[in-house]
């Protein structure tokens, strides 16, 4: 269970989000990237926060900046720092979507080799997801993702 308040409150804009509440969304996200020193902050607050704002961004490249912001911040992280937030993945269990992501925006923006490349290591890192809920949807991402590179 996560216990770390500033993740809570990230994890309740990102239900804003889902529920189509996009830009009401993208200024709660806005104002905790201030709260938190933007990318001077806690990597495990960036790379969850900034992994979230992606998916609130109108312009694709606006959103493939938020998804490098994430996966910078997940290379400084640890698996101690993570269990400590109660966040119930190792680090590893992180690339997997964030580089989905990052092979969507490239996919969009019409740079299929980057697309590919941030597939691969997507696919490279799957071992690390579980056979839950959460392992099938991004194992099924990864599925339509390395269809439409086809």
């Amino acid at each position: 269970m996560i216990t770390d308040p500033l993740l809570v409150r990230i994890g309740e804009a990102v239900q804003l989000s889902h529920q189509g509440e996009r830009e009401t969304a993208r200024l709660l996200f806005a104002e905790i990237w201030d709260e938190i020193g933007g990318e001077q902050g806690d990597p495990l607050h960036r790379c969850t926060l900034a992994h979230a704002m992606a998916d609130v961004q109108n312009d694709v490249r606006e959103e493939l900046l938020w998804d490098q912001r994430a996966l910078a911040a997940a290379d400084l992280l640890t698996d101690a720092r993570v269990a400590q937030a109660g966040v119930p993945l190792p680090v590893a269990g992180l690339y997997p979507s964030l580089h989905l992501n990052l092979s969507e925006c490239h996919r969009k923006l019409g740079d299929l080799d980057r697309a590919r490349e941030h597939l691969r290591h997507a696919q490279a890192t799957i071992g690390a997801l579980g056979d839950d809920g959460y392992g099938q949807m991004i194992r099924n991402g990864l599925e339509r993702m390395a269809e439409q590179l086809r």
